[in-house]
Formats: C-alpha cells, structure tokens, sequence
C-alpha cells in the first residue's frame, strides 16, 4: 500500500529580495534538515536579519522556512536555492528556523547562557507537517540535526575574553527532540 501523500503545509511565501540571487540546486542533493531558533524577539526581527546583505552578490544569512509561535510557516528562499544557515552545510540541507528569543540579547555573554522560552504546540505541530511533507517532496531526504550539533565552534565570551561560550546553542534544551525524531523518520546526526 503506497503511503498517504502528506498535505502541503499552508506556505506563506515571503521571499528575500536577494533569493534568485542564490546559487541554485537540484532536489536530489537535500539529504538534511537544519533545526534552527532564530534567538530574536520575533519574526519581523528575524527577517531584518535575514535582508542584510553580507556576502559578495548581495545575499545574506537566512533559513528557507521560518515557524512564527502561531505555527504560521513563512518562506524566505525556496528550497531549490541553496540558503546561508550552516556553516559547511548549506549545499546539501535545508534550514528551519522556530522563532524564540533563544539567549537574545545576550548571546555571547556567559552568565545568560540559559534558553528559557518553550517552543509552542503550534510551532511544533507545524514543524511536524512540514518535515512530512519535505520527506515527500526530497526523498533524498534522510538526516535531521540542530544547528548546535554541526556548529559547536567556541568564541570568547562578550563579558569575559578569557571564557568561551558556544557560538551556536540552537535549537536549545527546550527543542522537543524525542518528539520529533518519533513522528518523522530521520536520523539525527552528530558529527
């Protein structure tokens, strides 16, 4: 019996001015998902980071789906642009960010190393169809990790240069990783 197609996710297309401006990729060489928080106060913050241009050609860093609190999923680069949201593994994954404040604004400092904000049902639900319906449209697709667990560069800390704190620490210790990794079968990788 052929599975169930997973319904497509309600998209809310929101692309950043530069997003055609990313090199583009075939559908068979996405074999990760990327699970990022934003670590700013909300969306419209985390999309003023996303506008900045910061490399040569006019494009900046970005995730291609962002969750908002409501569960609302916005699109910033379409998955067949390859989007900057992890350092070395850009070209094969793509990038989810879940809004939450994360360690802002202190993130380098080392007393408020602490990720306090739950992720919502909301944003959890939506993360769950979007990951079944990215295992359909990419079947490639067979690898999940936080951005912590590809990234765990160390950097001095902004209140101390003699102490190191973790560049990257999302998705953070309220990421509901057993739940996830129970509905979407995905391995999640630590390199």
């Amino acid at each position: 019996m052929i599975p169930d197609l997973p319904p497509e996710p309600d998209f809310k297309p929101w692309p950043l001015p530069y997003e055609d401006r990313l090199e583009a990729r075939p559908g068979a060489s996405i074999d990760l998902v990327v699970i990022h928080c934003t670590e700013l106060p909300d969306l419209a913050s985390a999309r003023e980071y996303g506008e900045r241009a910061l490399y040569e050609g006019g494009t900046g860093n970005s995730g291609h789906y962002y969750i908002d609190r409501d569960g609302s999923i916005h699109v910033f680069v379409r998955p067949e642009r390859i989007a900057h949201h992890t350092r070395s593994y850009n070209e094969r994954s793509v990038g989810i960010e879940l809004v939450n404040r994360g360690r802002y604004p202190d993130w380098l400092d080392s007393r408020r190393q602490t990720m306090e904000e739950p992720y919502t049902e909301e944003q959890v639900a939506a993360l769950l169809g979007l990951l079944a319906w990215l295992r359909h449209q990419f079947p490639s697709l067979e690898f999940i990790a936080g951005h912590e667990d590809l990234d765990q560069a160390q950097v001095p800390a902004s209140d101390n240069l003699h102490q190191l704190v973790f560049r990257k620490r999302d998705p953070g210790p309220r990421f509901p990783w057993s739940k996830v990794l129970d509905a979407v079968p995905l391995e999640r990788i630590r390199p």
